[in-house]
């Protein structure tokens, strides 16, 4: 998968360096995390775990490249959310140095068209912690809609929360 100027690969063990180089940062997990902060433990868990998602269900939140340089900017994708209504949840994490630049917008856009036109999902679900307006703004954009305040237990804290059912999406398609 592809788009203009990113592209999307496979989280592997080899990719630790950028695992590190994302997760390890506080500016860009502390909205992901209770403090703010992930040890190195802790993001090689995070790691594993998106390899163990792509395994057991064929999705992850994939590695974002540079298409002109092949540079790791972060991870976009979807992970199982509510299985049995076919709904998936969907996330972002960018390095900070490519912030307010429109790949997150770019990114999600992809992996939106992905899961609704090749996956056949039912739904979307996005969540953010209440401090991120950039998420809520994101989310908003991209055309999800505000459905409740879920508990999030990494940062012990309600994350507003969104829906984008497969009517919303054919329907802004549209337009």
């Amino acid at each position: 998968m592809s788009t203009k100027r990113l592209g999307f690969s496979l989280w592997s063990e080899e990719d630790i360096s950028d695992a590190l180089e994302l997760w390890g940062n506080p500016e860009v997990t502390k909205f992901i995390t209770s403090n703010g902060k992930m040890s190195e433990k802790q993001v090689c868990e995070r790691l594993k775990k998106e390899i163990e998602t792509y395994t057991n269900a064929n999705v992850q939140y994939f590695p974002l490249y540079l298409v002109e340089t092949n540079k790791n900017i972060g991870c976009c994708g979807l992970r199982p959310y509510d299985p049995k209504n076919n709904i998936w949840e969907m996330g972002i994490h960018l390095k900070q140095q490519y912030w307010g630049k429109g790949f997150a917008k770019e990114a999600s856009s992809a992996i939106i068209e992905y899961a609704f036109n090749t996956l056949g999902v039912n739904a979307l679900f996005a969540g953010h912690n209440p401090k991120n307006t950039a998420s809520a703004g994101l989310l908003k954009k991209l055309g999800f809609v505000y459905t409740h305040d879920e508990f999030y237990s990494p940062t012990g804290l309600n994350h507003p929360s969104y829906l984008m059912t497969k009517e919303t999406y054919t329907t802004k398609q549209v337009k």
